[in-house]
């Protein structure tokens, strides 16, 4: 069976990237196209690098062009996803890669975000441990998915394996990424000009104003036992000059007297038959580079015990497995089809 599908928002950078590993998906076929600014242009003239999609025009974003398809893709701005939940209900499947139905809490939505609240969806991180199980299990047959926050699935699957197994203190989590420019979307600013990222690093949303904190929070509270609210992360990102990537470099402390095995022990079993998250050996650590145009999250282990901490150091790319790739592989998930279609675990370099 072929699947039609179409994507809004694909003149961005996550509907490029959506469309990118579509296109070499062998079970589907994109039919349609949606923009706003951009409708009734060609989507080879924003998409350059899409040479298989030459023959697409950017249509308007509405629900009767989105309506008809067996899949719809919706890679819109936060806080826009939303109203098409009930006009899509016809739609087989609908994934959005927005934030809108990523979070189960109301209050955190409006302290984060604000603006009207939608149903939590199931949540696109496979690989996540979830009380005993995996997040894979709560994908199989859903029929709407909420991908995830890039930087969000980033720390919660360098952490959650440590706070599931209850070798590490999720009360006292300390995380600073380097990111990579296209996280923050196509639309032209200022402080995103080459003159102003090339040679620098720059931080924002310091002091617990990222938009993902509640969503690692609401992701680690499932792996464990713990209450989010007594789940506390200092969270910083800062923006550094690359196109796309994510590295995060995680602490927590130790909770208890566990051995450095133990801990390690804990991170092998949720990982160790996973094919797209993958835990390097003792003393290894990952690089941006390394994952570049691959859905692998590559991640490595210290345990720091002058510090007393667990230290565990991930690498993504923030358009495939932080944000199309876990839609696309959860797609499949709910499809029934094989997890890895149209997805890679090889990266591209140099």
């Amino acid at each position: 069976m072929t699947y039609s599908v179409a994507v809004s928002g694909a003149s961005g950078y996550a509907g490029g990237e959506i469309l990118r590993l579509l296109g070499a998906h062998p079970d589907v076929e994109v039919r349609t196209v949606t923009a706003h600014s951009n409708a009734g242009q060609p989507l080879i003239e924003h998409q350059p690098h899409l040479r298989s999609l030459t023959h697409l025009t950017l249509q308007d974003t509405t629900p009767e062009v989105l309506a008809g398809h067996d899949i719809v893709f919706l890679a819109l701005p936060h806080g826009q996803s939303g109203q098409y939940t009930q006009v899509l209900a016809d739609v087989p499947l609908v994934i959005d890669a927005g934030a809108d139905h990523r979070l189960t809490s109301w209050d955190a939505w409006n302290a984060f975000y604000g603006g009207d609240f939608h149903e939590p969806w199931a949540y696109g991180v496979p690989e996540l441990p979830v009380r005993g199980a995996k997040q894979r299990t709560h994908l199989v047959g859903a029929t709407r998915i909420a991908a995830p926050g890039c930087n969000a699935s980033t720390v919660a699957l360098s952490l959650a394996p440590g706070v599931a197994a209850g070798v590490i203190d999720p009360g006292d989590i300390v995380t600073v990424l380097a990111v990579g420019a296209s996280g923050a979307g196509k639309s032209p600013k200022a402080d995103l000009l080459a003159s102003e990222i090339l040679g620098s690093a720059n931080p924002y949303a310091v002091g617990g104003t990222h938009r993902h904190i509640p969503e690692i929070r609401q992701a680690l509270a499932a792996a464990g036992v713990w209450p989010g609210e007594d789940i506390r992360i200092s969270f910083t990102p800062v923006l550094v000059p690359m196109s796309r990537g994510i590295l995060a470099t995680s602490t927590a402390p130790i909770l208890g007297d566990v051995s450095d095995a133990r801990i390690r022990a804990a991170w092998e079993d949720a990982y160790g038959d996973e094919i797209f998250v993958q835990l390097l050996p003792e003393g290894h650590f990952p690089r941006t580079a390394d994952v570049l145009g691959a859905n692998t999250a590559l991640m490595g282990l210290a345990v720091d015990r002058a510090a007393h901490r667990v230290v565990v150091v991930t690498a993504v790319d923030n358009l495939v497995k932080g944000t199309a790739g876990a839609a696309i592989q959860s797609m499949n998930i709910a499809l029934g089809l094989p997890e890895g279609r149209g997805l890679s675990v090889n990266g591209v370099a140099p």
